[in-house]
């Protein structure tokens, strides 16, 4: 009998585990960059990056409301305790405003591009001077050892919408760009199939850094979600849902 009531205990636990209570479970209101395909597609409320964190969420329970914002007001949004929770905290640190961080679900791989025929090379922070350069926002903040010196310049740009990046590289406008491999090789191959004339020319990637996971940590106002979202997140890299993810927005193009 002892046995068996231990056999029940133990069968209760694990059902507690894979089934949380319910009444614990809440809507998570976290806000992302509005558009950074194929990690976030704001008109679908999908993408590499919205899909892991909506599922590793949902493993306790909770549900994922995406809100998309410029970068820029996304550490304003938090702040303000206008959402629970923020997909990255734009080289702020959102601990004195009383947010708990979580395991990285993603990292993104930012590069320098440039244009082959402009036999540019970029190996040195000095090699970024007199050069024409477009980012994403907060990149300086994020790269101050190779950004800083040039960050007040007038060919150092950083805008939200990095739709334009690969046209304006294409056009000379700009002699470098600064952006995440998949993003830039997403919209290069988006404006080939919107535009039968535009082809974009073979490029240069010139690697500066690796990527550090905590440049890319959520950053929740509920602790306990955090630490819920961070067992979501493990669940789904040792169950292989989380290389299914990878696999559906990256490989299959």
């Amino acid at each position: 009998m002892y046995i068996l009531r231990k056999y029940y205990v133990w069968i209760s636990f694990c059902t507690a585990l894979i089934f949380p209570l319910q009444s614990l479970a809440t809507d998570v209101t976290m806000a992302f960059g509005d558009n950074l395909p194929p990690y976030i597609m704001a008109s679908s409320d999908s993408g590499l990056e919205i899909d892991i964190v909506k599922e590793a969420l949902a493993y306790r329970g909770h549900h994922l409301i995406p809100k998309y914002f410029p970068m820029a007001r996304i550490p304003y949004e938090f702040i303000n305790q206008l959402v629970d929770a923020i997909m990255i905290d734009v080289g702020q640190d959102m601990k004195m405003y009383g947010g708990h961080y979580g395991v990285a679900p993603i990292l993104y791989n930012n590069v320098f591009i440039t244009l082959k025929s402009k036999h540019i090379n970029i190996r040195t922070p000095k090699d970024l001077v007199n050069l024409k350069i477009i980012s994403f926002v907060g990149a300086a903040k994020r790269y101050p050892d190779w950004l800083k010196s040039i960050e007040h310049s007038q060919g150092y740009d950083e805008r939200n919408n990095q739709s334009s990046q690969p046209l304006l590289l294409n056009l000379e406008r700009y002699d470098v760009v600064l952006s995440d491999r998949e993003i830039f090789q997403y919209y290069s191959k988006k404006h080939a199939k919107d535009d039968s004339t535009f082809k974009m020319p073979d490029i240069d990637v010139h690697v500066f850094v690796q990527p550090n996971p905590l440049d890319y940590r959520p950053v929740f106002r509920n602790k306990i979600v955090r630490d819920d979202f961070n067992a979501g997140l493990e669940y789904l890299r040792n169950c292989g849902r989380y290389q299914e993810i990878i696999h559906k927005y990256l490989l299959q193009k």
